[in-house]
């Protein structure tokens, strides 16, 4: 699973939210088909990996798969019948914050069909809506 190798704080604040829209990752930078989030969420480090086992599988390991997205902000979790109370939890996983426009994964080196339903398969094991996106320059025919 992905997580930091190193962080500066080991249980920081939840921060401000997650609005608007995204500013970068909204291309397609590597491949020539991509999935891209509709959603403002969290995605969990196990989300993102079972996500890349399904475009892997379906891919048979054929072409090359990236993942856009890196989960480096720590989540805390209190354990099960613990009171209000006694300070913040204990670090229990590693979730990447995405808003809409974000491109998440990209694929490069298979047909438009295996593509789609690669990426169609991943995009069932996340939270979050997603669009399938094309490289403005690829030709289906070819």
């Amino acid at each position: 699973m992905l997580q930091p190798k190193r962080v500066r704080y080991r249980r920081p604040q939840d921060g401000r939210g997650n609005k608007g829209d995204a500013h970068r990752g909204t291309t397609l930078a590597f491949g020539s088909f991509g999935i891209k989030t509709m959603d403002a969420k969290w995605i969990d480090s196990r989300q993102i990996e079972a996500a890349r086992v399904a475009i892997n599988r379906y891919m048979n390991r054929e072409g090359q798969v990236w993942i856009r997205i890196f989960p480096d902000k720590p989540i805390t979790r209190k354990p099960a019948d613990v009171r209000m109370g006694k300070g913040k939890g204990d670090p229990a996983g590693w979730v990447a914050p995405v808003t809409p426009g974000r491109i998440l994964f990209e694929v490069e080196g298979v047909p438009f069909e295996v593509a789609k339903e690669a990426l169609r398969l991943g995009a069932q094991k996340l939270p979050v809506k997603t669009k399938f996106v094309v490289r403005r320059d690829y030709d289906k025919n070819a």
